[in-house]
């Protein structure tokens, strides 16, 4: 059987795009909790999702209908799970998530804890099942299936601390890891200049991190730097484009500061 039009496919193909250096924009999610907000998305242009719930009360079951409309619907779904919550990502990726997002990894070790609980053997641990709506619930022999699945999953490790940095050679060269990711915002505060994403610091360990990745052939996504300038010259760097296009509770935020800004002036008097 042939897979390569298969919506399962959605995130491998958007990790295949980015090492070509093809830009995958992803809208984060963190208050909506509809499948809407994934035709949102698609209509607004994103190629992918990504549900946050280490730093939001998502419920599993909602995170992963979110990224079920996903998947029907073209986007490739990924979920940031809570740190170290291993038990939790076989019920995402069976619930229709595609991409697994691991904060706070500091080690090789860790990182394979997380590509064992992402895959079925002989890659990883995850528990069997015997088909799943990324494959239409059609039966397929197990082994092909578990091919399948293990295939369309994508591992991608977070690293957010300097000793993740000092081992990011080794997590990055780890099979089973699609993607490595940097998250500026707690790198920068555990260098103690939080905030200061363009510190010599912390520019050094995104250089760090682009070299290691470089040599391992995976690619590297910098989140957390919000001037759209500096993060497009570490792209030019040899970060991937892997866009962080807003996160929904910040574009609403923004919007409705916009919309009462603009309803409470229409209520002055014109000027003389």
């Amino acid at each position: 059987m042939q897979y390569e039009g298969e919506p399962w496919l959605a995130a491998r193909r958007a990790i295949q795009g980015l090492a070509r250096g093809t830009p995958l924009a992803a809208l984060g999610i963190r208050s909506s909790r509809t499948a809407d907000i994934a035709r949102i998305a698609r209509a607004c242009g994103y190629h992918a999702i990504w549900v946050d719930i280490e730093h939001s009360t998502i419920p599993i079951d909602t995170a992963a209908s979110i990224c079920a409309a996903a998947l029907d619907i073209g986007l490739a779904p990924f979920v940031r799970i809570p740190e170290r919550e291993y038990g939790v990502i076989g019920r995402l990726l069976d619930g229709g998530v595609l991409g697994i997002i691991a904060p706070r990894v500091e080690t090789a070790e860790e990182a394979a804890d997380i590509v064992a609980a992402c895959r079925f053997p002989p890659f990883g641990h995850r528990s069997a099942i015997a088909t799943l709506a990324h494959a239409g619930f059609r039966k397929l022999p197990a082994a092909e299936f578990n091919l399948a699945m293990n295939e369309a999953t994508v591992v991608k490790i977070l690293i957010e601390s300097p000793r993740g940095i000092e081992n990011i050679e080794a997590i990055a060269a780890l099979p089973g890891v699609d993607l490595v990711g940097i998250g500026t915002n707690d790198l920068s505060a555990e260098l103690g200049v939080a905030g200061q994403y363009a510190h010599p610091s912390v520019r050094k360990a995104h250089e760090a991190a682009i070299g290691a990745c470089r040599r391992a052939k995976k690619p590297l996504a910098i989140g957390g730097v919000s001037d759209l300038a500096y993060g497009a010259e570490l792209i030019r760097l040899g970060a991937a484009p892997f866009l962080f296009a807003g996160i929904d509770t910040d574009l609403l935020l923004g919007a409705a500061r916009e919309r009462i800004a603009q309803a409470l002036a229409s209520l002055e008097p014109p000027s003389p």
